[in-house]
């Protein structure tokens, strides 16, 4: 998890049927910030704990991100969502005032 948002390793494909929608989304991760967060995560843990699966994901990198699932709940985005409008405003009003 990062900032409550969980990132999945749906290796078999399956993850979406088992998945409950109630209160988040599922998506792809192909934001480049997603990406970049995600691997420096991985390498993060590579080097805490020597994981092999972790070793593997970062060796086949290409084929292995799109096997990820980005768990987004839907507070957690409004909340986001809202903080982005409110520095809008802010950038706006000191440009303009």
């Amino acid at each position: 998890m990062s900032g409550g948002i969980a990132f999945v390793n749906d290796e078999d494909g399956d993850f979406e049927i088992r998945f409950n929608p109630g209160l988040a989304d599922l998506e792809p991760v192909t934001d480049p910030e997603d990406v970049a967060t995600l691997k420096r995560m991985i390498e993060e843990h590579l080097k805490l704990t020597g994981s092999g699966p972790a070793r593997r994901i970062l060796a086949n990198w290409d084929e292995a991100l799109p096997r990820f699932k980005k768990v987004m709940p839907r507070d957690y985005r409004r909340v986001l969502d809202e903080a982005r409008a409110k520095g809008k405003t802010e950038l706006q009003a000191t440009h303009h005032g």
